[in-house]
C-alpha cells in the first residue's frame, strides 16, 4: 500500500524498491519522526535483491519496510526505466551524512548500533567532529555471537530509553535487516541499516571514488580492495541479477510484491 508515509515502489525481482531520491528520503523520515511512527529502512543494492531471491523471509522483511532505498546504481537505472525519472541513488553512507547534517536543525539524536568492537564509538566521534552540535544518544557494538534473550532485552530497553530519534544499524546485510524487523515493534525510533557506512565513516575502510560510484562500478573497487572476501559474492550475484532483470524487463518473468 502507498501512503504519504510510504513512497511508491518499483518491483525489482519481487522486491519493492522505493522510488525516491535523497531529498525525498529525508522528507519521509522527517514525517515519520514528526508523527512518532517507528519504522525501519533497508538500504538495498544488487546483493540485497539477489539475497531476497533465495530467502522468502528476507524478501518479506524488505517489502514490509517503511522504505527500501536504491543504494546501487542498477536499481536507480531500473527505477528510471520503469518511469520514475526522479529517482536517484540513496547510498547508505551518503544517507548517514545527509541525515546527520539535516537533523542538526531539528535536534535529532542518533544512536549507533553495530560494527566491530570500538567502531561505533569511533564513528560517533568522527561525526561529532564533522557536524558541530550533532547529538549522540549512545553507541553499542554487539558481540559476534548472538545475544542471549536477556542481553537483547537489556540493550533494547537501553536504546528505547536513550532519547534517540534515529538508530543507525551497522550489522551487515542480512543480519541488520533481520534485527530491524525483529526490534521495530519494541523501539520507538526510526531504524536505518547502513552496513559498511560504519567502517567507511569511522575511517576503517576506504570508499570508492565518486566517479566509480556514479557509474555503478563501486563493486569493482571493493572487489580489488578485498578480493578474497568478495569475489564469490559478486560472481554469484551480478551475472544472475543481469539475467533476471533483463528477463523481467522483457516480460519473460513476472514477480509479485508481497509484504
Amino acid at each position: 500500500m502507498v501512503t504519504p508515509e510510504r513512497p511508491q515502489r518499483v518491483n525489482i525481482l519481487g522486491v519493492g524498491v522505493s522510488a525516491v531520491n535523497m531529498p525525498q528520503a529525508l522528507a519521509i523520515i522527517d514525517g515519520w519522526l514528526a508523527a512518532r511512527l517507528p519504522r525501519y529502512v533497508c538500504v538495498s543494492n544488487v546483493h540485497s535483491i539477489m539475497s531476497c531471491q533465495a530467502d522468502a523471509e528476507l524478501r518479506a522483511i524488505h517489502n514490509a519496510a517503511g522504505m527500501v532505498t536504491p543504494d546501487g546504481m542498477p536499481l536507480v537505472w531500473l527505477s528510471r526505466r520503469s518511469g520514475y525519472r526522479h529517482v536517484a541513488r540513496v547510498y547508505g553512507p551518503d544517507l548517514l551524512l545527509a541525515l546527520c547534517e539535516h537533523g542538526l536543525r531539528h535536534g535529532y539524536r542518533h544512536y549507533f548500533y553495530g560494527g566491530a568492537e570500538g567502531v561505533a564509538a569511533r564513528l560517533a566521534a568522527q561525526l561529532t567532529a564533522r557536524f558541530d552540535g550533532l547529538q549522540v544518544a549512545g553507541t553499542y557494538a554487539p558481540p559476534f555471537s548472538a545475544l542471549s534473550p536477556a542481553e537483547d532485552a537489556q540493550i533494547t530497553a537501553q536504546i528505547a530509553a536513550s532519547g534517540a530519534h534515529i538508530v543507525w544499524v551497522g550489522l551487515g546485510m542480512p543480519k541488520q535487516e533481520r534485527w530491524m524487523a525483529a526490534h521495530t515493534a519494541r523501539l520507538p525510533q526510526v531504524l536505518i541499516g547502513v552496513g559498511a557506512a560504519f567502517d567507511f565513516h569511522s575511517g576503517m575502510k576506504r570508499q570508492a571514488p565518486r566517479w566509480m560510484q556514479q557509474r555503478g562500478l563501486e563493486w569493482l573497487f571493493r572487489l580489488t580492495s578485498e578480493p578474497r572476501r568478495l569475489w564469490r559474492r559478486y560472481l554469484t550475484t551480478i551475472p544472475p541479477f543481469v539475467v533476471l532483470a533483463a528477463a523481467q524487463q522483457l516480460g519473460w518473468r513476472r514477480y509479485h510484491l508481497t509484504d
